[in-house]
């Protein structure tokens, strides 16, 4: 290393960029490792419970906020964004089809972490083929990794109120992945802060998870309720999720700064039609075998066919009611297990409450806003 001098450094730290866009990364930033100033948000977060059933997100202490920990002689990280909104992503339109699944538009196409993953380790392999005794080790949403903070610190956006990266360029609309390496190169700064005095995503969460703003209380997310969580799901919060079976993506949909989203050239993370605008009774007509051959290399296939089943059963209890439903309901009864039995026996219950109504929209008021609001303020037709 100590061959290396400053001038060295900062050539280094322009092929390493030039290297990541060549990779297909939008931009790649470096930063520190003091995150020191993010330590008792964290802190807190834990001791209000934010995290739910999360234990891993507590298990690590501050080594989260503490890279050099993690990975021993951590200098800086790398942190780079990669685009993934798909060409026929439908932004809000299939949140106004109750008997449609909507999946977040993350987990529309290929697994981002092994995309993502794939190409830090080819980013870390050519820095190695430049200096032969560099040390690095990407990470992917898969380890005690401050990934906003370290994206805001390497100037590849600002934290907004949602808790997600934004960037003035790009809006939200992407992943992040982290390359920690032992090398003393040149940082970039952060930029300025854009949310200002917005509150969309705030007003818009269907469940109010965004207890204020930069603080989501997990436990309330529908992104947690149906991918992480493996309880049941809360009966107060069943009805707020409405046909959301894979995540939530209404803090992205409605925030302005994604008008200046770009749509991804990654044919990885195009959306499958297997799983992009399929009726709810389609998907959870599906076998174990079906599920998982269908979701063979997609996020989803990791919440397993029983949370699928569940989280289907719930956003068909919320659609309108149909004798089809309540057949395709009773016949899956005691196939898969108990759990889903329970979700099951609370649709059909909201479905046959719902046959004793007048028939009409049953899009919830907020989600009918969330529609408006994005359809009018996408400047193409998505």
């Amino acid at each position: 290393m100590s061959a290396i001098n400053s001038i060295d450094l900062v050539e280094l730290t322009h092929n390493i960029k030039a290297w990541g866009a060549a990779l297909g990364f939008q931009q790649v930033g470096i930063s520190d490792i003091d995150l020191h100033q993010h330590e008792a948000h964290l802190q807190a977060w834990l001791d209000n419970g934010y995290h739910g059933d999360m234990t891993f997100m507590q298990s690590h202490g501050m080594k989260r906020a503490r890279p050099a920990e993690l990975v021993p002689g951590t200098l800086r990280v790398i942190s780079v964004r990669m685009n993934y909104l798909p060409p026929d992503a439908s932004f809000a339109k299939h949140l106004n089809a109750s008997d449609i699944g909507y999946i977040s538009r993350y987990a529309l196409g290929r697994d981002y972490h092994k995309v993502l993953r794939k190409r830090l380790k080819q980013l870390g392999e050519k820095i190695t083929q430049a200096l032969s005794t560099t040390e690095y080790r990407p990470f992917v949403d898969s380890a005690p990794v401050l990934e906003h903070a370290i994206a805001e610190k390497a100037g590849i956006g600002w934290t907004g109120k949602h808790s997600l990266t934004l960037n003035k360029e790009a809006g939200s609309w992407f992943f992040l992945g982290e390359l920690f390496i032992n090398l003393p190169l040149p940082v970039d700064s952060p930029v300025e802060e854009g949310c200002g005095s917005c509150t969309a995503c705030m007003t818009i969460c269907p469940t109010n998870a965004i207890v204020a703003p930069y603080q989501v209380d997990a436990r309330r997310c529908i992104s947690y309720l149906t991918i992480e969580s493996d309880e049941d799901i809360p009966e107060t919060l069943r009805p707020l999720m409405g046909n959301r079976i894979y995540g939530c993506d209404d803090c992205q949909l409605v925030c302005p700064w994604n008008r200046y989203a770009d749509i991804t050239e990654e044919e990885d993370f195009h959306a499958r039609e297997v799983l992009h605008g399929q009726p709810l009774t389609t998907l959870f007509s599906w076998s174990e075998e079906t599920f998982l051959h269908n979701t063979l290399g997609s996020p989803i296939r990791r919440i397993g066919y029983e949370k699928w089943q569940r989280n289907i059963a719930v956003a068909i209890g919320n659609a309108a009611y149909s004798e089809d439903s309540i057949a395709i309901l009773r016949a899956r009864r005691g196939m898969v297990s108990n759990q889903v039995d329970r979700h099951i026996d609370w649709a059909i219950e909201q479905l046959h409450v719902k046959s004793t109504q007048e028939k009409g929209d049953e899009a919830p008021r907020q989600q009918k806003r969330l529609i408006r609001v994005v359809e009018k303020g996408l400047p193409r037709d998505a």
